[in-house]
């Protein structure tokens, strides 16, 4: 079936919406607030899934709007009908392929002249399109003013204010979608010339498109390839004529179609606002404004950066999440009270001493599995999403993302990367998971090596820095050696990878105070998704432990893995925690933590086990969704690739720290 061809069919096991339910589809640039809204009109029933062949996600969910059930699809964002990107292709598909009642357009009502241009593609293409000006109380503030009737009016579609994340004209975009009946919009008229070529190349189209035949000319002569290979199937024999035409329009423009394209439906928009979009000349900067000035600027920016690090990372995390809390919840809590009460009803339940071992002895379900898990695990993860989510609700992630471009180009990746980046951070499983968003296959590849590489996990990062932070020393070299073996490894990989670095655009969303319910909501969803991840892993890795203990197998790798440990100046118990890494690289950590609890590691051998944990294999976890979003042979690539990288870097910053005396 062409891609054009409308079509019905029911998105019920994914939607759990009910087959003939009405459609909804959110589209727009991204940070405009479509998640937001999806979220608002959803509630928490929310399904998210890949894209069928692509790597990318799309969320559906369910909302009752008037007294109906109503499926809402939170489409990638997308900044024309003229796709750049596999997120805007997607975007496009949804569009094309699942052919939606409604499509509510979500623009930043700041930045409305630049873009009402795809608001007149929607139209255009006689999609049933409701535009929603959301960020309507920045805008407001910034002292813009939009008459609403006027532009709903002119472009005769409904237009709707809002300010979704105050939950402002949500009631009105509930309303317009229940009542919604799609009328006659006003459809661009573009200059004698190209109205000549619409009407040319439309007349030798054939029917039954779900875009307008105006916008399928237009698609076409901007030589849309995914576009022109299905007009060519639908068409048959006849596209040779239209090819024939096509070629003529376009280089009789010289190459210039898409440019003058662009200007005529700038031009009709700057019309259509007249009266409609007025902003002052001049105002004065607030500090917010300034703010945003200087997150992005490299004299301010880095600096804000530092700040942002040192509460954020290591006090709040570091200091509070695993010194703190993990102090609480796995010394107070699991050793001194729950491990020796479960101990005594298992060991009185259970008559078989190997049985019990299973549960409540040295690598126990509970004893070990539950404790690392929730004692040590958790309060650092939990405050690492509670920043992280405190930032994004903020606006600063774009304008970091601006900040480091620059410096991501050396290394082959854009601005846009940083976001994985940060992730990775929390958790490198779910970071690698969103490298999808990332718009090449060689930026994807880098992001996924670096991530599995040099970035630690939340547990990680927080057991590391509350172990080092005794010995300032020691935290500067592992905070170096990390920060160098990234840059290395990125900029050799950006030469040795083949492929272009692609435009790196962004909106910048206001910067404002993060509200407290969306913090929460953004934390409870990760932490939702991380337990259901950890829970079982852990469990699975503490009855892999126990076998390989009964067994002896546990014993004879510890001994193996002798000589290794011995090269990077580590006792055989070390070899214990990277045994713990390879299941999953927090349990490596938790395991790193006892050791140092035990008082088996000098300041040197910390620095060095804390460096060559952090680099080495990625965990089972991360190594599946490698497998799956990269292939078999990248994930193994990588995954030897990581292995040796760590041990030599282990080995030659033993050998450094013993021969400087450093410490």
């Amino acid at each position: 079936m062409s891609l054009f061809q409308r079509k019905s069919f029911c998105h019920a096991p994914v939607s759990a919406a009910p087959c003939g339910a009405k459609r909804v589809a959110l589209v727009g640039n991204p940070n405009v607030g479509k998640s937001v809204l999806f979220n608002a009109l959803t509630g928490s029933y929310v399904t998210v899934s890949n894209y069928p062949g692509t790597s990318v996600e799309v969320a559906r969910g369910t909302a009752a709007i008037g007294g109906e059930n109503v499926e809402i699809i939170d489409t990638p964002g997308m900044y024309s009908l003229l796709p750049i990107t596999e997120e805007e292709r997607v975007a496009r598909r949804i569009l094309l392929e699942d052919s939606p009642d409604i499509v509510i357009h979500v623009v930043d009502a700041r930045n409305l002249e630049r873009m009402l241009a795809m608001t007149l593609q929607l139209v255009e293409a006689g999609l049933p399109v409701i535009l929603v000006l959301n960020i309507m109380d920045e805008a407001e503030r910034l002292g813009i003013a939009i008459d609403v009737p006027l532009l709903a009016k002119r472009l005769g579609i409904p237009v709707i204010g809002a300010a979704v994340g105050r939950k402002r004209g949500l009631a009105e975009i509930q309303a317009s979608i229940s009542r919604f009946k799609q009328d006659s919009p006003a459809v661009s008229e573009y200059g004698r010339w190209l109205e000549n070529d619409i009407a040319e190349i439309t007349g030798l189209l054939g029917s039954g498109f779900t875009l307008s035949p105006r916008a399928v000319a237009l698609l076409l002569l901007q030589r849309d390839q995914e576009i022109t290979d299905l007009v060519r199937i639908a068409e048959g024999e006849r596209f040779a004529a239209l090819e024939a035409k096509i070629g003529e329009k376009t280089y009789a423009r010289r190459g210039s179609f898409h440019l003058d394209l662009s200007l005529e439906r700038r031009n009709i928009g700057e019309k259509l606002l007249q009266g409609v979009f007025i902003a002052p000349d001049k105002r004065k900067a607030t500090f917010g404004d300034k703010l945003s000035r200087w997150a992005v600027r490299p004299l301010t920016g880095v600096p804000l950066l530092i700040v942002v690090l040192y509460f954020g990372l290591y006090q709040f995390v570091g200091v509070f999440g695993a010194g703190t809390l993990v102090d609480f919840l796995e010394g107070t809590i699991f050793e001194e009270h729950f491990n020796p009460w479960i101990e005594g009803i298992v060991k009185g339940a259970v008559p078989w001493p190997v049985v019990q071992e299973l549960f409540v002895g040295e690598y126990g379900v509970i004893t070990l599995g539950l404790r690392y898990a929730l004692g040590i695990i958790l309060p650092i993860v939990a405050t690492f999403f509670l920043f992280f989510s405190m930032l994004e609700d903020s606006g600063y992630f774009p304008r970091l993302a601006l900040l480091v471009d620059r410096l991501f180009k050396k290394i082959g990746l854009t601005g846009r990367a940083v976001i994985p980046m940060v992730l990775g951070f929390g958790c490198d499983t779910m970071a690698t998971m969103v490298t999808r968003t990332l718009e090449t296959v060689r930026e994807r590849i880098i992001a996924t090596l670096l991530l599995a590489l040099a970035i630690p996990c939340s547990a990680q990062l927080g057991v590391i820095m509350a172990l080092l932070s005794q010995a300032p020393g020691a935290l500067l070299i592992w905070f170096l050696s990390l920060l160098l073996i990234f840059l290395l490894v990125g900029v050799l990989a950006a030469r040795i990878i083949p492929g272009e670095l692609p435009m790196f655009y962004m909106e910048l969303p206001p910067l404002r105070l993060p509200q407290l319910s969306n913090i929460l909501t953004k934390t409870y969803s990760r932490m939702q998704w991380y337990l259901m991840e950890i829970l079982p892993l852990f469990i699975l890795a503490s009855i892999l432990l126990w076998i390989g203990k009964i067994t002896y197998l546990f014993d004879k790798m510890t001994a193996w893995s002798t000589p290794v440990m011995a090269a990077i100046g580590l006792p055989r118990e070390a070899a214990v925690a990277f045994i713990f890494g390879f299941f999953r690289r927090d349990y490596g950590a938790a395991g790193l933590y006892d050791l140092q609890t035990r008082g088996l590691l000098n300041p040197r051998q910390l620095t060095v086990a804390a460096v060559t944990l952090t680099l080495f294999i990625p965990c089972i976890a991360q190594f599946l969704i490698i497998k799956k979003e990269r292939g078999l042979r990248v994930a193994l690539a990588i995954g030897i690739f990581v292995s040796f990288f760590a041990f030599g870097s282990g080995y030659l910053l033993n050998k450094l720290l013993a021969t400087t005396g450093v410490l």
